[in-house]
């Protein structure tokens, strides 16, 4: 299997986690608030270990491979981090969404449908985690590929659960639900591909391509998970979660190489 088909493959089945997690819905179980945000927390766990042991840590090596010890692969880690977080924070601002808490972000949007505005916020937030899938395995490694796809598999199944149980409680049915949180999943598999190819084109372009999914990651944490975990009073549950999301990454790191 060819580095680009492996990103398109493992970021698909990562993004399919999504509908997985929000298959509860369908056999009408209810998850209490609390629950929510710790898996939530879970989710941002996971991707703040993905960030810096399988993004930001091999991006470091390969650029010391490419330009020595020293400052060079220092200042790449800062900018490409630096881009990617930028990046999020223009499509926050370009692209009309809304948060289930938060209400909406970005330009008027009075012209779309609520549930449009909500399959709008959550691909904003899977675009970097299938770039970092696709990253993960058109570097070649398929070790950190596979990695990545198993965390962020694991992150995804408790978003596509509260993706779920948040628009049923906007009034939406229960297998209407669970789709829409099915398909908010698919734009994985397409930023997957689009950063393979990227990275695969030269290896001078795998370095940055780490460190600006790391750096949309970490932005999609700090600016929308962690902030809507704590809106309801349940951040012990939620530190919680992210405390075991970020450890058991850490083990995945360590245990797979």
């Amino acid at each position: 299997m060819t580095p680009l088909l492996a990103g398109i493959v493992g970021s698909f089945a990562a993004g399919m986690m999504t509908a997985l997690g929000a298959v509860p819905i369908l056999l009408g179980h209810s998850v209490t608030a609390r629950t929510q945000d710790l898996l939530l927390g879970f989710a941002a766990g996971v991707m703040l270990a993905a960030s810096f042991f399988s993004l930001i840590i091999p991006s470091l090596v390969a650029s010391e491979r490419l330009y020595g010890a020293g400052w060079k692969p220092a200042l790449v880690a800062v900018v490409g981090i630096l881009l990617g977080g930028a990046a999020i924070f223009a499509l926050d601002r370009l692209i009309p969404h809304r948060h289930f808490i938060s209400g909406k972000e970005g330009p008027s949007s009075e012209a779309l449908k609520k549930i449009w505005l909500f399959v709008f916020a959550i691909t904003i937030h899977n675009i970097p985690e299938g770039l970092a899938v696709g990253i993960g395995f058109g570097g070649g490694d398929m070790v950190a590929g596979m990695e990545l796809a198993i965390g962020i598999g694991l992150q995804n199944a408790p978003e596509g659960l509260a993706v779920a149980l948040a628009l049923q409680s906007e009034g939406y049915s229960k297998i209407y639900a669970f789709f829409v949180a099915g398909l908010t999943g698919l734009v994985e598999p397409l930023a997957g591909a689009i950063g393979a190819a990227t990275v695969g084109i030269s290896e001078f372009v795998l370095p940055w391509g780490l460190v600006f999914a790391a750096g949309a990651m970490i932005y999609v944490i700090s600016h929308e998970i962690i902030p809507e975990t704590h809106r309801r009073g349940h951040q012990d549950a939620a530190t919680i979660g992210l405390m075991i999301g970020l450890v058991l990454m850490l083990y995945l790191d360590v245990s797979l190489g």
